[in-house]
């Protein structure tokens, strides 16, 4: 059991039957009136970011959650389906609990939260940034990096990517996984 005081960024609460993760917080101890700790939860089992304030000195549930490295294999009709290189256990997961699974590639390093009192697999987050191989784009013109103007491009996953216009096809680009925006470009 903790308080609002002990709240951070990270933390995972059970509350309302539901597992949240702490996205962001902020204590606000106004002129007039009693403090309170806004924050912004994500559920761990649906993926919704809520709102919520707690007022000072509230209890809140902590949930003990571990995070075991994973690496992505296929994804098929059952979900998305990880296996943890240590043990070769084999775990599948939904799409909603995935956040941009557009970026999955075979053989990528990955992190599932798990409950550490249930065992069982709560969410999946991938690396902060990933590289990734342009399949498709319209090709770039001599002289197009003078403005900030982007363009459309396909990676070797599938996904869409906004670009700056002097990237080609074959190129490999740093992506930003949190945002699915483009960051640099990457020698080769």
């Amino acid at each position: 059991m903790a308080t609002t005081s002990d709240i951070r960024k990270g933390m995972c609460i059970d509350l309302n039957h539901d597992i949240y993760s702490i996205v962001e917080f902020q204590h606000v101890k106004p002129g007039k009136g009693a403090a309170f700790v806004r924050t912004k939860i994500k559920s761990l089992t649906s993926g919704r970011v809520l709102d919520h304030t707690f007022s000072a000195g509230h209890k809140v549930d902590e949930v003990r959650v571990e995070r075991r490295k994973f690496q992505y294999l296929y994804n098929d009709d059952m979900g998305y389906h990880f296996m943890n290189n240590e043990t070769f256990e084999q775990v599948n997961l939904a799409e909603a609990l995935i956040e941009r699974a557009e970026f999955l590639k075979e053989g990528m390093e990955v992190e599932v939260l798990y409950h550490a009192d249930k065992e069982m697999p709560l969410s999946m987050e991938m690396p902060q940034y990933i590289i990734m191989k342009i399949t498709y784009t319209e090709p770039g013109v001599k002289g197009d990096t003078a403005t900030n103007t982007l363009k459309p491009a396909t990676v070797e996953t599938g996904a869409e990517v906004r670009v700056p216009l002097f990237i080609n096809q074959g190129d490999l680009i740093r992506i930003e996984t949190s945002t699915g925006a483009y960051m640099e470009r990457v020698k080769q």
